[in-house]
């Protein structure tokens, strides 16, 4: 059957059937009818709120596009090293640094870095000759000499101080921290009746920034060799709850017009139960742990902070460990911290004896001895 064929015509005449041949195909003269135009079409108006709903879209479809791409070549977010509002000035300061040359993507500063000892030297407003003292003398200077100091010995140390209602005072210490970027800021107002208080935030708060095997308690006026104590804290024990320092007892002080004056000493009689001094003492993450989750209002408060962390030693049954090494009043081939006892609760006349100390070459060059010889 052909692809194509033509219609014949419907007139049955010889003439017509005469003359057509096969190569001359006959057409019909029956004339097609016009079709009819049909009208054109008239363009119709879109609603209004079609467009604006298409515009939206639009919008937030691009809006959608813009923040993936910005989500993904967005860096990681840098870790904020805080406990509530307590704030670890030198890590937040090294995990801002463009100049990353340890470690991993944040300069091998982690959110809670794993220590051996975390040293919180206590400071006040008041104080800053000392810290100037002993940033010339033992305690690392810079930044970089504290994760130097860090890195070698496994203790971490900064400078613990509250916060204070004087504007003035805040401004000051704000230089000093952006300066040398040493201190842990903690959530309590800096005031002398708050010791005791001061101590146990600043616990909680170390416990919280730092995992350490042990947690030392230190005043800003003391002589320090932290690579004789990294020593002393790397020996091994067999209690895993432990207090260490220099121990003492001693009559309660009830007279109201003296320093040490004990407002509650009904409650603990003649003589004091033995406890350490205060300049300088460690507890183990164990018992700090412990610490770190009680109720503020569960603890009893004595009027002097080494009194008050005594009493919560005895009950919590930890192990005393009584060393002098860390109460010398001279520097010696043993001496972990040098202070003038009993003379001073510290170096009497600080700024200045911190550095004649260290001019001493049995105070600063001595060698470390092993722990088999402490």
């Amino acid at each position: 059957m052909p692809l194509f064929f033509h219609r014949q015509s419907s007139l049955p005449t010889a003439t017509a059937t005469a003359t057509a041949t096969p190569t001359s195909p006959s057409y019909s003269s029956k004339l097609l009818k016009p079709l009819k135009p049909h009208p054109a079409t008239v363009p119709t108006r879109t609603p209004l709120p079609i467009i604006v709903f298409s515009l939206v879209s639009l919008f937030i479809g691009l809006a959608g596009t813009i923040f993936a791409v910005a989500a993904f070549r967005r860096p990681t977010p840098i870790p904020i090293f805080r406990c509530g509002k307590s704030d670890d000035t030198f890590r937040g300061f090294y995990s801002l640094s463009k100049s990353r040359q340890v470690g991993d993507k944040i300069g091998g500063l982690v959110d809670r870095p794993k220590l051996l000892g975390f040293v919180g030297i206590q400071t006040w407003f008041g104080s800053a000759d000392r810290r100037a003292g002993l940033r010339n003398t033992w305690f690392p200077s810079d930044p970089a000499g504290l994760l130097r100091s860090e890195q070698a010995t496994g203790l971490a140390f900064r400078f613990v101080i509250g916060r204070s209602k004087d504007a003035k005072k805040m401004a000051e210490l704000q230089k000093e921290i952006d300066k040398n970027r040493d201190f842990l800021v903690i959530d309590i107002s800096e005031e002398y009746l708050n010791l005791p208080w001061k101590t146990l935030a600043f616990f909680k708060a170390a416990f919280q920034l730092f995992e350490a095997d042990y947690y030392v308690k230190a005043n800003d006026d003391i002589y320090l060799r932290p690579d004789r104590l990294a020593t002393l804290l790397a020996k091994e024990r067999t209690h895993p709850q432990t207090y260490i320092g220099c121990m003492k007892k001693g009559p309660v002080v009830t007279d109201p017009k003296m320093k040490w004056y004990e407002k509650s000493g009904h409650l603990i009689g003649n003589e004091y139960f033995q406890h350490a001094f205060g300049p300088i003492y460690v507890l183990s993450a164990e018992v700090v742990a412990s610490l770190a989750v009680a109720r503020n209002n569960s603890l009893r408060m004595f009027s002097n902070e080494d009194v008050t962390i005594g009493s919560w030693m005895l009950a919590m049954n930890v192990n005393h460990e009584d060393n002098r090494a860390l109460c010398d009043p001279r520097c010696t081939l043993t001496s972990i911290a040098v202070w003038d006892i009993p003379k001073c609760s510290g170096l009497c006349n600080p700024a200045i004896r911190l550095r004649e100390l260290h001019a001493m070459r049995m105070c600063s060059k001595s060698p470390t001895l092993p722990p088999d010889d402490r």
